[in-house]
């Protein structure tokens, strides 16, 4: 492969790697796994796992959950629906895996997070009070020394 196809492959295969990431950003709620996420974009399952973490520095499905964590957390902010009703609205199935996932991105229990939430947003508009309180990624807790 010459340097200009090999960079042309490249810009292609980013491509695609945007378009699926664009695909979990709206789609989140969805039942969504790797393979159809790759279906959908005439990838190998496992080829756009190793080139999304390259290209994001996290696979399809923690950035996924990423995604879905965000969304409940703007539910559990509002403070209307249960925990058990945020999990199945953001497209989780089993509320085990979303409370796990949930405490380790935020740092406490989706329950915990729902009571202490609406004091410490308190005045706040929406559109702030969702940036700061924005679970950290893995990819951004490496660069800026939070682990």
């Amino acid at each position: 492969m010459t340097s200009n196809s090999a960079t042309t492959q490249h810009l292609r295969d980013l491509a695609r790697l945007r378009r699926v990431r664009d695909r979990i950003d709206r789609e989140y709620a969805r039942p969504l796994d790797v393979e159809a996420l790759a279906r959908g974009v005439n990838m190998s399952a496992g080829h756009l796992s190793r080139q999304f973490r390259l290209a994001y520095g996290e696979s399809p499905y923690s950035y996924l959950m990423t995604r879905r964590i965000e969304r409940a957390m703007a539910l559990l902010r509002r403070g209307d629906l249960s925990v058990t009703e945020v999990c199945f609205t953001v497209g989780c199935a089993s509320l085990g895996t979303f409370s796990t996932r949930f405490t380790e991105l935020v740092g406490v229990p989706p329950s915990v997070y729902r009571r202490q939430a609406g004091h410490a947003t308190a005045g706040i508009p929406s559109c702030v009070a969702k940036q700061v309180t924005r679970p950290i990624r893995n990819r951004e807790a490496a660069g800026n020394g939070h682990n």
